[in-house]
């Protein structure tokens, strides 16, 4: 894992915490984007935990870049709630999911091995931030999201509206009366048309072609 963060004692602290785990192991650190984006082509790490606010690169870019590539590390995206614009754009950038920057050592662990295991990390809280952005015009939609949604079926749509309310597999399938392997397939497939990595993105594309309506 790489660790990037402006700040010499967080990137020492999250070292020591990462460094800790018998399956986690912390190939480098970078100080800014710029440094980044240069450390990963070097290092090809698996997972990026990447600071927002940053001099020069900031990590909003920085994401974007790393993620635009063809074999891409996965990038968990630290911050605080009160950067959502940030985050957000971080998401529809490719990140896998963000962490706030006062989670205890438990969940910073968690949300890594989450994120390296191909998972989105995106809790009910972030959620929630997300709809009621999109309800006060906090976060615009983007252009062009509704031809993504032209080729799914319509069982394709109702799984992606589940996985837009932060339904588990197993919950999409109760809801539908579907297997949970059939769920899998359901996921993969729409992801694929969509040109989503994950749950994550897919739940961007969701609010932001109106499929789903903020409450």
């Amino acid at each position: 894992m790489l660790i990037v963060d402006d700040q010499v004692m967080v990137r020492a602290g999250l070292s020591a915490i990462v460094g800790s785990q018998p399956d986690l192991e912390v190939v480098g650190e970078a100080g800014d984007g710029a440094s980044a984006l240069t450390s990963a082509e070097r290092l090809a790490p698996d997972l990026v935990l990447m600071d927002v606010q940053m001099p020069g690169v900031d990590g909003l870019t920085a994401t974007a870049r790393l993620t635009a590539g063809p074999q891409p590390p996965k990038v968990l995206v630290l911050t605080t709630f009160h950067q959502d614009a940030y985050v957000f754009a971080a998401l529809r950038a490719g990140a896998s999911g963000f962490l706030l920057k006062d989670a205890g050592p438990a969940e910073l662990i968690a949300a890594i091995r989450t994120v390296a295991a191909g998972e989105a990390m995106l809790s009910p809280a972030v959620t929630r931030r997300l709809i009621d952005a999109f309800a006060t015009g906090a976060v615009s939609a983007a252009p062009d999201v509704d031809r993504r949604l032209a080729g799914l079926t319509a069982r394709e749509r109702d799984v992606l509206l589940r996985i837009a309310q932060g339904l588990s597999n197993a919950e999409i399938g109760d809801a539908l009366g579907i297997g949970v392997g059939t769920v899998k397939a359901h996921v993969n497939a729409l992801l694929s048309k969509i040109g989503a990595r994950d749950r994550v993105q897919a739940t961007i594309i969701a609010y932001d072609s109106g499929l789903v309506r903020p409450r």
